[in-house]
């Protein structure tokens, strides 16, 4: 029937075009598949590459046009990738090295500042120390380690230098590097520095927030402040200048007095020789204190400054003894004073410089016979300590004494007790030279004891030869 054989033959059309789309089905969920696969493996080996088309169309039936613009979008996404990643690990690559650099230059700047003799505080834009050295440590009593990342105010007990510090600071570095000078109680007692504060330029954003939300100046990333110790510097100076005054009133005292009498006798004052010889003697005592006053000064001078001659050779300083109580002798007899000596034996030496010796032990003497008056004892000893290998030279008199306040200050250039100023005439010199000849040349010690009323013992301490 006509009828029923149309329907057969539609029903075998539609079979056929159902089992053809089944085995196009079949076919793209294999390559699918495939795909999938290929990826996992890319995924595995942890590296990105693209797909070839063969790799998905060996494994299946050629794909249509879709499955090449599908597979050309994802190697087109997969040369991006690859090559996204491989600037990333040039640019981790470099930031590794500029991280090295940056880290080698830093410890080279902290080796630079811990070996530096200054003080060194480097504080960040909020007053925070960031880098301290050990000079600075000792300077303000602190623990480095316990100082890191605290406010300066907090570790710093001088609230002068924590001012300062902010200020710099606070100026954003208008005013530029600023040098002050600045005394500071140390452990050590007061010391005298110059403060010189550095801004630091800060590199970023100078606005970026702090501790408890303050925002850090711009311009400005912190403070370098180093503290020079001057105070030698300033004791120094301080002595030349006293130096220079008491050296004019020493030398006009002499001029003076020559001066005065000088014209006395031009203007025909002394009528009689004795008043003559009167004032002959004077000009002449005056004459002769002036030469001891410049002698000293420039024997002091080349002492300090190093230039003298020094010709060291084993001493007896028993025999160096014996020939300064020689000379003094004539002066302590027409005085009136009894010299006496407890001397070692002569075998005993040390190494010195024999004229410069005899000169601290004349001086020595000298002063002894000036402050004991008539009646009095001067009295020379030497002893050895052979245990610590040394000699000691002690003068002993029985005069005036010095008083307490005045002891620590006796070997000091010009300085004269006030309560024996009237004794005798000095020049403040002879003692300073007698300290200088001993501890500078001789790198020996001297040493004083005093009564008042009892007499006083001046002597000096110095090495035996081997």
């Amino acid at each position: 029937m006509p009828g029923v054989t149309t329907l057969y033959i539609l029903i075998a059309v539609l079979a056929a075009a159902a089992g053809g789309l089944g085995f196009m089905a079949l076919r793209m969920c294999r390559q699918a598949t495939a795909l999938g696969l290929r990826l996992k493996e890319m995924s595995r080996a942890r590296r990105l590459a693209p797909i070839r088309p063969e790799e998905v169309v060996g494994r299946a039936a050629p794909c249509g046009r879709g499955v090449g613009l599908v597979l050309e979008a994802v190697n087109d996404i997969v040369r991006h990738a690859d090559a996204a990643v491989s600037d990333a690990a040039v640019k981790a690559k470099e930031l590794e090295i500029h991280l090295k650099v940056a880290t080698a230059e830093r410890q080279h700047a902290e080796a630079i500042i811990y070996s530096i003799s200054d003080a060194v505080l480097v504080t960040d834009t909020f007053d925070e120390l960031v880098l301290a050295n050990d000079s600075a440590a000792k300077t303000f009593d602190f623990d480095l380690e316990q100082a890191q990342s605290r406010r300066v105010d907090q570790i710093l007990r001088d609230p002068k230098i924590v001012s300062m510090m902010r200020e710099m600071r606070q100026s954003e570095g208008r005013g530029g590097r600023r040098v002050v000078e600045h005394r500071v109680r140390t452990p050590g007692g007061v010391r005298t520095f110059k403060v010189t504060l550095s801004p630091v330029s800060e590199g970023g954003d100078g606005g970026a927030a702090g501790p408890g939300g303050e925002s850090g100046p711009h311009g400005t990333g912190g403070v370098v402040a180093v503290l020079h110790d001057v105070t030698h510097e300033k004791e120094i100076s301080e002595m030349k200048n006293d130096f220079v005054s008491n050296v004019s009133h020493e030398l006009r005292t002499p001029l003076a007095s020559i001066k005065a009498y000088v014209e006395l006798l031009i203007d025909g004052e002394a009528d009689d020789e004795k008043t003559k010889r009167e004032f002959y003697e004077v000009i002449q005592n005056e004459a002769n204190r002036l030469g001891r006053l410049i002698d000293n000064i420039l024997n002091i001078s080349r002492i300090e400054s190093g230039l003298v001659k020094i010709n060291k050779k084993p001493q007896s300083l028993t025999a160096v003894v014996r020939d300064a109580m020689e000379v003094i002798a004539p002066q302590a007899a027409q005085k009136g004073v009894r010299l006496s000596e407890n001397l070692t034996q002569v075998g005993y030496r040390a190494m010195a410089d024999r004229d410069m010796l005899y000169q601290a032990v004349l001086n020595v003497l000298g002063n002894a016979v000036k402050y004991t008056p008539a009646g009095g004892e001067v009295t020379v000893e030497t002893a050895v300590d052979e245990a610590r290998r040394t000699v000691t030279v002690r003068i002993t008199d029985t005069g005036v004494g010095i008083p307490p306040q005045d002891l620590p200050y006796v070997f000091e250039k010009f300085y004269r007790s006030e309560a024996n100023n009237r004794m005798a005439p000095g020049t403040g010199l002879g003692l300073s030279l007698v300290k200088h000849i001993v501890e500078t040349v001789h790198q020996g010690r001297t040493f004083v004891e005093s009564e008042v009323g009892r007499g006083s013992t001046f002597g000096f301490e110095l090495d035996l030869c081997e």
